[in-house]
């Protein structure tokens, strides 16, 4: 969802070079820089406003986030939460997360997060969900081999596509929630700003953790071509 525009957003970018990044290609293979000490790193990609993404650094200290948004508003919105709580272990970046690969470097990350991405319902959008093949290819290279991918939709639609998808794509599956706050066993889930909107109605929430093979594997490419990745 693209958000009103903020003329304050970029401004207050643009003032606090220390927490956002806007020429994220420059730091790829030496994002750990940008952090008081080296930890392992997670990626949020599509943050929104934020608040996963800073509850979660705020919860695990012992880790290095960073979340990107294409938006400098949803940028700017975060920025300020991060301004408040002035976390060591949090970067923000404003780029489009569709190529990865010119960001991070081949295993640079511990993990990643997708949550309520664009479920692009059309068929012919297809090749823009963020659990397309291609992303699915882009995520296995930046993320160390074993490393895991949570997701979370209200979309049952995007939801069934990306296990088809994941599934395909040889990912190993470790938990599934087909109504992810009815599960009495999930206690430390952190909440995006959607998903607190869409579960006070009723819909329930999907959520997904699979983990990347533990050795290079080869995959097929849109062009019907093979390639390690």
């Amino acid at each position: 969802m693209r958000l009103k525009n903020k003329p304050w957003a970029r401004p207050l970018i643009a003032a606090n070079p220390q927490y956002v990044v806007t020429e994220p290609a420059k730091l790829r293979g030496a994002w750990q820089t940008r952090f008081e000490r080296q930890a392992p790193l997670y990626l949020e990609l599509g943050m929104g406003k934020g608040r996963f993404i800073i509850e979660t650094a705020k919860r695990h200290p012992e880790n290095n986030y960073i979340g990107i948004d294409l938006q400098p508003v949803a940028v700017g919105i975060a920025l300020k939460k991060q301004l408040e709580a002035q976390l060591p272990n949090l970067q923000l970046v404003v780029a489009d997360g569709a190529a990865l690969t010119s960001i991070f470097a081949p295993a640079e990350l511990a993990g990643m997060y997708l949550n309520f991405s664009d479920p692009w319902p059309k068929n012919r959008h297809e090749k823009r969900r963020l659990t397309y093949k291609t992303f699915l290819a882009q995520y296995q290279q930046v993320v160390v081999p074993g490393g895991y991918l949570e997701f979370k939709t209200d979309n049952q639609g995007l939801f069934e596509y990306s296990l088809t998808s994941m599934n395909n794509f040889g990912l190993h599956f470790e938990r599934v929630w087909l109504d992810l706050h009815a599960d009495p066993e999930v206690t430390d889930n952190v909440m995006t700003e959607y998903e607190e909107r869409f579960s006070s109605k009723g819909q329930p929430i999907y959520k997904l953790i699979v983990r990347f093979p533990a050795e290079e594997t080869e995959q097929i490419t849109d062009e019907g071509k093979t390639g390690n990745n």
